[in-house]
């Protein structure tokens, strides 16, 4: 099917526009966000162990890479856009397919823009102590589970806004935009570790140093629940699925995207961490989201830590264009279908752009910025680990349709790769609900609630054409 010209009398549409390039730099970009920035500081207390926050980050690597194995062969049968909704539609029914959208505009998507930014403010804090969110003033609840607005919550929502009303004006601009954010990106964090390990002053015995536990939850259970923060620091391993309408040759160009993109972010992630433990013992590094700034400071000095904090702002950026730009496709892909809001499936005729769905997901983003991180995070990661694991488990029941295209990856080891990704999943979510039964309990509250709405709102409505395109 050819999406590149239109016809008078014919609607609007998305654009083969993107090639390996950007499709990378969305991958990359849409990774390399709040999870590398903010996190290692929360595993510091949970583990208690430099040699254990490596270890869960190189899991989360193998994780990740096979994710995106798997999902290259989903994504070369059906390159249409909304990743995870066109695959458990097909698989599942469309009841499953809504559950998922439902699902990413919420947790996929709005709340990790949210985590970005807020994350961002964070380094903006460095300059401005007002800006970070532990200052930001608390007008509900208690405790962890407390609702804030104070100039982080403003810092974050003026950047949400900037990205989604420059996502109006098409996905070839945007696409630029993007990749000059990625490259600035990649050339600040492979800097920042190389100078720190060429010019920091950092300590090699911190390695050997372990940080006193906050959770008493034993270690075995504890790094299975500690994967969900991880799960959200890889989570754009699938980006470019959800813009497959818009690359050119998907076939090559989906699986490049993703496993290029992938592998380059797990060396960087490992190499991120590295120098954080090196500049600073986990002791130090407990709580901490700004974690890189604490880094640079320690290595540097407080005036090139200045710096530095700004560069990672800057790549902070990228992400939060990164989600924007990939989101609304989703909701795109749905409504298209009639399994979501009829607006978010309206183009704009000139710019060629979902410009309804960018503009209902820029406000859920800003009104996700009052909620507690670290919750959320764990909400977002047992969320989307659940619908990744029934995508990758649709694989096997794909792969015994005649004419299914696939990949040598895959098929090599057979069933190998898909079998691992689901016991990881599947281990994941039985310690999440052992051990946060609240987080879980709201996140089947928000899928269960998507069910409703599909059988109650959507259904009757839904038009009785194939439920997704395939090209």
């Amino acid at each position: 099917m050819n999406t590149d010209v239109t016809s008078p009398n014919s609607k609007p549409a998305l654009l083969r526009q993107l090639g390996v390039v950007s499709a990378t730099a969305l991958v990359v970009s849409n990774m390399i966000g709040t999870g590398i920035f903010g996190t290692t500081g929360f595993l510091a207390g949970d583990l208690g162990s430099p040699g254990l926050v490596l270890w869960i980050w190189v899991v989360g690597a193998v994780c990740a890479l096979i994710g995106a194995i798997c999902y290259s062969e989903l994504g070369i049968n059906f390159p249409s856009s909304g990743g995870e909704y066109v695959y458990l539609t097909r698989a599942f029914g469309p009841t499953w397919g809504f559950m998922t959208g439902w699902v990413s505009f919420f947790a996929g998507f709005s709340a990790p823009i949210a985590f970005s930014a807020l994350a961002f403010s964070d380094y903006v804090g460095y300059f401005f102590p007002q800006l970070r969110q532990a200052n930001a003033h608390v007008f509900a609840g208690s405790g962890e589970w407390t609702l804030r607005f104070g100039g982080a919550q403003v810092v974050s929502c003026s950047l949400v806004l900037l990205f989604t009303v420059l996502n109006f004006f098409g996905v070839q601009r945007i696409a630029r935009i993007q990749n000059v954010l990625t490259s600035a990106k990649v050339l600040v964090l492979t800097t920042f570790i190389g100078l720190g390990f060429l010019a920091g002053q950092g300590d090699w015995n911190h390695f050997s140093m372990n940080a006193t536990r906050t959770a008493s939850t034993p270690i075995f259970a504890q790094f299975a629940v500690s994967l969900f923060w991880i799960y959200v620091a890889y989570s754009g391993w699938n980006a470019a699925t959800y813009v497959a309408e818009e690359l050119r040759h998907p076939s090559r160009t989906l699986p490049a995207a993703l496993g290029i993109g992938t592998a380059l972010v797990a060396a960087l992630y490992f190499g991120l961490n590295l120098i954080f433990i090196y500049a600073a013992p986990l002791e130090d590094m407990k709580g901490q989201v700004a974690v890189g700034a604490l880094a640079a400071s320690r290595l540097f000095g407080p005036s090139v830590a200045g710096i530095f904090s700004a560069l990672m702002a800057l790549s902070l950026m990228s992400t939060v264009n990164a989600m924007v730009t990939i989101g609304p496709r989703v909701y795109y892909a749905m409504a298209k279908n009639g399994a979501f809001l009829a607006t978010a499936a309206k183009v704009h005729p000139r710019w060629h752009t979902p410009v309804m769905a960018i503009v209902a997901q820029g406000i859920c983003t800003m009104l996700l910025t009052i909620t507690p991180f670290p919750q959320l995070v764990v909400y977002v990661g047992f969320t989307l680990n659940f619908f990744a694991v029934m995508s990758v488990a649709s694989l096997l029941y794909f792969r015994r349709r005649p004419g299914w295209q696939k990949l040598r990856v895959v098929s090599f080891c057979y069933p190998l790769f898909p079998i691992l990704f689901l016991l990881v999943g599947v281990w994941m979510i039985v310690q999440g609900i052992q051990l946060k039964p609240y987080i879980s309990l709201a996140t089947v509250v928000t899928v269960l609630t998507g069910a409703l709405v599909y059988h109650f709102r959507i259904r009757s409505h839904t038009r009785a054409a194939p439920v997704v395109e395939t090209y």
